[in-house]
């Protein structure tokens, strides 16, 4: 059962062929077998979800309305508040501030009958690409413990890849849904700033303003209808979020072939091959499902990744870099350092025309994906680094974000929906590609994903052969 798709398991429930407690027993038994070996979940919420499960079978018995994901076990990430557990968010500081109330995403999954089996890991803060802290320790990845689960979601992506939980939460200011996707071979969107509400009930202050506009709440899982699934109940309304968006899910209906961009490579990026091998592949499986390819160089990449870093890291120095230092260890201020040393920090005057600039930056990607309403580009140009790779110094990190993912956090300042899907295996682990589209076009994205999914197949099913086998 835990090998059941997140649709299949919800069909499953509602027609009575599996119970919800079978299905949840069967993850937290999952679980129990494959967490140990990758330290994804790091809060078990077994007892509570074994309970759950039994109320919702009594629920459906008695024939009361059950929501789209009655009965499916999911996990959530330590940096949202679940009522009554802590949001440490990473950071052993915060290991007893514990949630008043849940989080709109989390109330949207309970509402949606979704029980939680377990919270996954992430960095200290969330911020860094690489799925280790004081607290919980670290995360590996179920394909190959050498090299990293990605982050900050690395927890939601390696328990997804691992087969524990249908879908997982997750959340991206500047990669984190796609990179740990990318990392473990599943697939994710990031959807566009507004449609998931967000907001943590225990957070003392809000976020900058620049980080609220960055930042996404969103789905992973291991195919592509889950990760649709996921966004549907996700995305439902709450007051409390005051950027969130009343849009629908499902856009108008392009007109013949939709055209899409496969974005040129840089010349002074250092690029790996074999990886743009497989990017090729899925520009050839959109191709063959009927979609208008070509290559295309994307606007002003280079001045929209710096954009990205000069915002985000002046916001965080201004705003929560001293607090941050009082409390973290010494692997995150060495990151956080390396970070700082890439970024230009802005004074009052600078910031503001940063801001403006992100308005006409905006302005013309937006013109650009109304002529090519897709954009096909890698996530990554090379494969996945080693586990904490980012402690390698301040120039490892600029070859990190700069060079490898310069595609990956550049979408965040725009605030657009990109989602990621598997596309093969290279030297045994997974690639993805990335697939981004205009605002509140989360469906363009998917239905993408989608038919690249159809052609190169989901790849977690080999990983549970291959441990099946070993």
């Amino acid at each position: 059962m835990w090998q059941w798709s997140a649709v299949d398991t919800a069909k499953a429930i509602r027609s009575g062929k599996a119970s919800a407690e079978e299905v949840v027993d069967a993850h937290i038994r999952r679980m129990r077998e494959a967490n140990p070996a990758i330290n994804a979940v790091v809060v078990d919420l077994s007892e509570p979800a074994a309970k759950a499960a039994k109320a919702a079978d009594k629920a459906l018995a008695k024939g009361k309305p059950i929501g789209p994901l009655h009965g499916v076990p999911v996990t959530v990430k330590i940096n949202v508040d679940v009522e009554g557990q802590a949001n440490s968010n990473g950071v052993s500081a915060f290991k007893e501030t514990i949630a008043p109330a849940d989080s709109p995403v989390v109330a949207n999954l309970k509402k949606a009958g979704a029980i939680i089996i377990g919270m996954t890991n992430t960095p200290e803060f969330s911020m860094r690409a690489f799925t280790d802290n004081p607290l919980h320790g670290l995360t590996r990845n179920p394909w190959d413990p050498a090299i990293t689960c990605g982050g900050s979601s690395g927890g939601a992506g390696a328990s997804m890849a691992a087969g524990i939980g249908c879908i997982a939460h997750g959340n991206d200011i500047g990669g984190s849904l796609r990179w740990p996707a990318f990392c473990n071979g599943i697939a994710t969107i990031k959807p566009t700033q507004g449609r998931i509400p967000a907001f943590n009930p225990s957070a003392p202050a809000e976020r900058p303003l620049m980080a609220q506009f960055m930042s996404s709440q969103g789905p992973l899982a291991r195919s592509v209808a889950d990760v649709a699934l996921g966004l549907e109940v996700m995305a439902a309304r709450d007051p409390r979020d005051p950027w969130w968006v009343p849009a629908p899910l499902d856009g108008p209906k392009p007109a013949g072939p939709l055209r899409v961009a496969v974005a040129k490579i840089p010349s002074d990026m250092d690029v790996d091959r074999d990886v743009l091998g497989l990017v090729r592949s899925a520009a050839d499986h959109l191709a063959e499902a009927g979609y208008d390819v070509a290559e295309v160089e994307v606007p002003d990449l280079a001045g929209t990744w710096q954009l990205w870093a000069d915002l985000i890291m002046t916001e965080l120095h201004v705003l929560q870099e001293k607090q941050m230092r009082e409390v973290a260890g010494a692997d995150f201020k060495q990151t956080l350092d390396s970070f700082l040393s890439v970024a230009n920090l802005l004074d009052g005057e600078g910031y503001m025309r940063a801001i403006a600039q992100r308005s006409r930056i905006l302005r013309n990607w937006l013109l650009f994906l109304e002529d090519y309403p897709v954009v096909l580009t890698p996530l990554s140009v090379k494969p996945t680094p080693a586990v904490n790779a980012d402690l390698g110094g301040a120039q490892r990190v600029k070859d990190l974000f700069w060079n490898d993912v310069r595609f990956m956090s550049s979408i965040n300042v725009l605030g657009l929906p990109a989602a990621v899907v598997p596309v093969g295996l290279l030297e045994g682990k997974p690639i993805g590609v990335q697939l981004i589209a205009s605002r509140y076009r989360e469906d363009i994205c998917l239905a993408a994903a989608a038919a690249i999914e159809h052609r190169a197949g989901t790849v977690v099913q080999k990983l549970w052969k291959r441990k099946a086998a070993g």
